[in-house]
């Protein structure tokens, strides 16, 4: 009888351990791009070590967020291009800390795959990196694992994790905001990272179409449309915080401007937001009429092509617009602040 052989390597069961250490060493001077003022650490160690500086604050609050890129991945493995994501990956977390009030100091990325690809790996945490530059913070760690048998050839998911600082007196939290304020929208660079179970839906079952198809509406190929990344507001948005009194701002995600808004208004406020006082990309309309969705879904379920919406004084209105325009930024008087009464909806669609 023959004696079975023994599995003794991690190897045999799919881990490969030198191929790690290799990524480790590929991405090391990608990430060292990303370091500011405050990194005391370098990639490879067991923790990201990150001192502060609170010389110019008086009531320092450290602000957190986490979020992953959803099924856009699945655009990225139909493409077999992986360089934005991390784009994606950034700009979720980052944002959403942003409209709190707070700066971005740092990130932490996990990466899970069944097979560790080092070039495809080292795509991503470039796109990471991107994106951690656009939003001024330190890629200072991060996970990767190898977990055979747990993800499909060639398939990936990917989480992060921002850590931001402020102020306790800049603190954003929509407790001021007021009847009479104005809602300006800042543009979206498309669908962002949201809705696309529904959009893939759409496309690639109802439609029958491939990421290849190029589409006239939009200028280029369905595939290059979907991985359109996220839009990073962090420059802006300081910058307008150093002019002119923001009194609160909403992240556009997933639930839209519908449950979005909302989020930051006192109970007795409502938003009133005028139909088409903004620019919405090609992609929403062409997906509004090719699959019949009706108006209240695409408000609760896309950007719509508003990916922030700050609250301003009308008084600051038209300045804050000028800025937005020397940044590059496009910025769209969309509504005001009126309001609530009993029984109403907390957002109101006019015109």
């Amino acid at each position: 009888m023959t004696e079975k052989k023994l599995t003794r390597k991690y190897a045999d069961a799919g881990v490969d351990i030198d191929a790690g250490n290799r990524f480790v060493q590929r991405i090391k001077p990608i990430v060292s791009k990303t370091f500011r003022t405050g990194v005391i650490t370098d990639i490879g160690g067991f923790a990201g070590l990150f001192s502060l500086n609170l010389q110019h604050i008086e009531k320092p609050v450290l602000v957190s967020s986490t979020d992953g890129v959803g099924t856009k991945l699945k655009i990225a493995f139909m493409m077999d291009r992986h360089d934005t994501v991390g784009i994606d990956l950034v700009a979720m977390c980052v944002n959403d800390i942003l409209v709190q009030g707070a700066a971005p100091l740092f990130f932490l990325d996990y990466l899970a795959m069944g097979k560790l690809d080092v070039d495809r790996a080292a795509d991503i945490v470039k796109g990471i990196a991107d994106g951690c530059q656009e939003a001024q913070c330190s890629l200072i760690g991060g996970e990767t694992a190898e977990m055979p048998d747990f993800y499909g050839k060639g398939e990936y998911d990917l989480a992060g994790f921002v850590v931001g600082l402020a102020d306790n007196k800049d603190i954003l939290d929509g407790s001021e905001i007021a009847v009479g304020h104005r809602l300006i929208g800042i543009g979206s660079s498309g669908l962002h990272s949201n809705g696309y179970s529904l959009v893939r839906k759409i496309f690639f079952e109802d439609l029958h179409m491939k990421v290849d198809d190029f589409v006239p509406e939009f200028g280029r190929t369905l595939g290059d449309e979907l991985l359109e990344p996220t839009r990073i507001y962090v420059r802006a948005i300081q910058n307008l915080r150093r002019d002119f009194r923001l009194y609160g701002i909403a992240h556009i995600t997933g639930g839209g401007l519908i449950d979005n808004l909302p989020r930051i208004l006192p109970a007795a406020c409502k938003g009133v937001i005028e139909r088409g006082s903004w620019e919405r990309p090609p992609i929403f309309p062409y997906l509004e009429q090719k699959a019949d969705i009706p108006e209240r879904e695409m408000l609760r379920t896309f950007n719509n092509g508003l990916g922030l919406v700050i609250v301003v004084s009308a008084e600051d209105t038209k300045e804050v617009m000028l800025r937005l325009q020397a940044m590059g930024e496009k910025g769209y008087l969309i509504g005001t602040v009126d309001e609530r009464g009993e029984g109403e909806e907390p957002v109101e669609l006019t015109g």
